[in-house]
């Protein structure tokens, strides 16, 4: 909290942590009804490194293991990790990913509480920089086939190429950025499988269950609003500014916001408050931050979705956010003490 007067309530790490894990419900259950059940093996494969990982380093540490692996903090960034990455990535991909998130993102720094930077993402992006074929590979609508789902990632990854197909955000923008297609945003959007009504086919049902889990853990005081609405907010600004500006070559706040990591981002990637902003005003910042770098890196970067990006940039950013943020003392205004000149 960072103004008084200051109530204690009756919740623990243990308690925040498996709220979260209940808000991702949803979303993962309209995952496994468009892309199938693939993403529950992940989430199974991330769950054990990220266990097995925290139990090595905190008896390296010489800290209490089943405290701390009680408190569910590796749970919610493997069961992240598992959701940003494709669902029939190679398993090894998935399980080395995680194991550098808790043992470098994490541990090295101090764990929990000292992270500068949101684990997850940081897997993210060692991950798609190192394998960026693999992490491109995601499940065309309706490959619900858990067998060969299966197979595909612990057998025959050469498979992948029948199976496959490219996200929305990188076929938007690999369209786009072919000059001899000469497409426009709604041309593409229109004429392209992978695309459904507002969004991407599937995802946008995806995000909607991501609101819904994001909205429960505002109404349960786990994450504030200012850090969803203010990234919402600015994704959604800039791509209406630049739509109404050039709609054939810019898409429009709806698909940007209901497409690729926006919503999962907003409610459970950014709201992070150990690497986040603490103060009211510098969750504002910070948010406004990675929307703004979300919105440029999809726009001109070399990768489909900038969110892991952004994040990691505003991490950077928290500790001069934060202390431009602080409110004041009590008592005092603008650094003085009231009363005294």
């Amino acid at each position: 909290m960072n103004n008084s007067p200051h109530v204690h309530l009756p919740i623990s790490v243990r308690v925040i942590m498996l709220k979260v894990l209940v808000a991702l419900l949803p979303g993962i259950a309209v995952y496994v009804w468009f892309f199938g059940a693939a993403i529950l093996v992940q989430i199974a494969l991330a769950s054990t490194a990220a266990l097995a990982g925290e139990a090595a380093m905190l008896r390296l540490r010489r800290k209490p293991v089943g405290l701390f692996l009680a408190d569910g903090s590796a749970l919610v960034t493997a069961w992240l990790i598992a959701l940003t990455f494709p669902p029939i990535a190679p398993w090894w991909l998935i399980v080395s990913a995680t194991l550098f998130a808790i043992i470098v993102a994490k541990h090295l720094y101090g764990g929990l509480g000292q992270n500068p930077f949101n684990p997850a993402m940081v897997a993210f992006c060692v991950s798609i920089i190192a394998f960026p074929a693999l992490m491109s590979q995601w499940p065309a609508v309706g490959f619900t086939d858990f067998t060969a789902q299966v197979r595909v990632i612990f057998e025959s990854q050469s498979a992948q190429d029948a199976v496959t197909m490219a996200t929305p955000l990188d076929a938007l923008r690999t369209s786009l950025h072919t000059p001899e297609a000469r497409a426009t945003v709604a041309g593409i959007l229109g004429s392209h499988a992978t695309f459904g009504n507002i969004g991407g086919k599937g995802w946008e049902w995806i995000a909607l269950a991501y609101l819904a889990g994001g909205l429960w853990l505002l109404q349960q005081r786990i994450i504030t609003w200012h850090v969803p609405v203010a990234f919402l907010g600015v994704l959604a600004a800039i791509a209406t500014v630049f739509s109404l500006a050039n709609s054939d070559s810019f898409a429009g706040p709806t698909f940007h916001v209901v497409t690729g990591g926006a919503m999962l981002g907003a409610f459970f990637i950014a709201t992070d408050p150990v690497s986040g902003a603490t103060t009211p005003r510098g969750k504002l910042i910070f948010a406004a931050g990675v929307a703004l770098l979300t919105w440029i890196i999809r726009t001109f970067g070399a990768y489909p979705d900038g969110m892991a990006f952004g994040v990691l940039l505003m991490n950077l950013c928290v500790p001069l956010i934060d202390m431009g943020t602080q409110p004041p003392v009590f008592g005092h205004k603008n650094g003085k003490k009231e009363g005294k000149p």
